[in-house]
């Protein structure tokens, strides 16, 4: 049987919906756990995602954290050699100077604590004001992502969830066919532009349910977090 490979975002998705939807997606998936190639794709670093590996009853395989300018593979989840050649190509080693620059012109902007992986991130409480902001880093020629009403990202041109999740699938000769994605917000929606299967439950921001219109391959979901991921789990595999 070829494995299917699940790439999940965390909060809202994978650790989203009540204690027992939670249950009912991880018993199945421990169940079938050497069909499964199981994915972080999280918005969160590292570090900031230990609660999660240490309070799940199953670990991932492989994790792409920091909005996809990170990659760690494994049991002891390393850094994988390939991965962090294209990501440090990608980040030039001026960025973070050229970006701050631009950032303190924007006080109302205030920058997330644990970032790690190469890019800045910034809370945002006035919409209008993060858009002024993400205008004004634009023409340095890094992508600018706002998500959840609340987090803006600077990230290495081209380099989010999707390409990197794209990159990994390349470099470790897993098959895009048999991948499903899943999310909930916009920090996601790269994710769905890849053109793999995917997900979007039902607690995805409006946002997302807008940009993913026209995409006949993302099934939008009508069951919140976990319990979203299940049902199409459990059509894919």
């Amino acid at each position: 049987m070829h494995k299917t490979i699940l790439a999940t975002d965390l909060d809202g998705t994978f650790l989203g919906g009540s204690d027992a939807q939670r249950t009912e997606l991880y018993d199945w998936i421990l169940a079938r756990r050497d069909e499964i190639v199981l994915i972080y794709a999280s918005g969160r670093s590292l570090t900031a995602m230990q609660d999660v590996l240490n309070d799940l009853p199953l670990q991932p395989d492989h994790i792409i954290a920091d909005v996809g300018t990170s990659f760690y593979s494994g049991p002891l989840f390393l850094p994988h050699a390939e991965m962090e050649a294209w990501f440090d190509g990608c980040w030039a080693t001026d960025a973070r100077e050229r970006i701050n620059a631009v950032l303190r012109e924007h006080p109302h902007l205030k920058i997330q604590p644990m970032v790690e992986g190469r890019r800045i991130s910034c809370f945002y409480t006035d919409t209008a004001l993060a858009m002024a902001a993400r205008d004004a880093l634009a023409p340095l020629g890094f992508d600018v992502l706002l998500s959840d009403e609340m987090y803006l990202d600077v990230l290495p041109h081209g380099v989010q969830k999707g390409p990197t999740l794209l990159r990994t699938l390349s470099a470790l000769n897993l098959p895009p066919e048999r991948t499903l994605v899943a999310g909930d917000t916009l920090n996601d929606f790269s994710l769905f532009q890849t053109g793999l299967a995917g997900v979007a439950v039902a607690n995805r921001e409006p946002l997302l349910t807008a940009a993913i219109a026209d995409l006949t391959h993302v099934h939008q979901s009508e069951l919140e977090g976990a319990a979203g991921v299940l049902e199409a789990l459990r059509r894919f595999h």
